[in-house]
């Protein structure tokens, strides 16, 4: 499916029935990336799985904000009319995540992001060379995106209200120090750190990011406040 939101056509896909979550996915990878992730929400929620601009099946554009991307998503959630979705966003789906939590505090019931950070500097050193090298040879819009944004400080994360479960790997490519000072930052979150989990290995399994996803998500339908967790797990 397509709507034009923002200026620009989001393709996404529908499935299930239950009350709205929306998935947005990485950098340069589409909503596939969550297919078995989907296959079992969808037996309890109704799920958008969207495709970011510039990604999968929607508008391509020059230059890459995620700015713009929140507001993308801001605006796909008006457009199909989603009452209080919850949203799950990994690494950049992430990043939007949060900017969309500062914008519009009464948008979301819940918030869950995986391998997300506020600021280029948050990218271990080793893989943050790697982009650039990337960059340099590709001149790729993509890795321009990832290296000189997102830069959402401390203040803007104390103002969020929207419950907020914080994800990653013990082994990502985000420095655990990082993720751990945005969920300090962000009143109320839950962190855990996945051991022996990479940026995106439990993303493209599946089955263990649902069951951890599953009760925050039941917690934020029913306007209650998700477990607390051990930050390793």
């Amino acid at each position: 499916m397509v709507i034009h939101a923002n200026g620009i056509d989001l393709y996404y896909e529908k499935t299930g029935q239950g009350s709205p979550v929306v998935l947005l996915h990485g950098n340069g990878e589409d909503h596939t990336i969550f297919d078995g992730l989907t296959r079992r929400l969808s037996e309890s929620f109704t799920v958008y799985a969207v495709d970011s601009r510039d990604h999968g099946r929607s508008s391509s554009v020059k230059t890459l904000y995620y700015s713009d991307m929140m507001e993308d998503t801001a605006a796909l959630i008006r457009g199909l009319n989603l009452q209080k979705p919850a949203l799950y966003g990994f690494s950049d789906g992430g990043i939007i995540g949060l900017l969309l939590a500062i914008q519009y505090p009464d948008m979301l019931s819940g918030l869950i992001v995986s391998g997300a950070n506020t600021h280029p500097d948050g990218i271990k050193e080793i893989f943050f060379i790697s982009m650039k090298l990337t960059y340099f040879f590709t001149r790729s819009r993509k890795y321009k995106l990832m290296l000189t944004q997102p830069d959402i400080a401390a203040a803007g994360l104390n103002t969020i209200v929207t419950p907020v479960l914080v994800l990653a790997g013990s082994r990502d490519i985000v420095k655990e120090k990082h993720t751990k000072a945005l969920a300090a930052n962000i009143p109320g979150s839950v962190l855990r750190i996945l051991e022996r989990e990479s940026h995106a290995s439990y993303v493209v399994r599946g089955e263990k990011l649902y069951g951890i996803l599953h009760p925050f998500l039941i917690g934020a339908q029913h306007g209650g406040e998700p477990d607390k967790k051990p930050v390793s797990s």
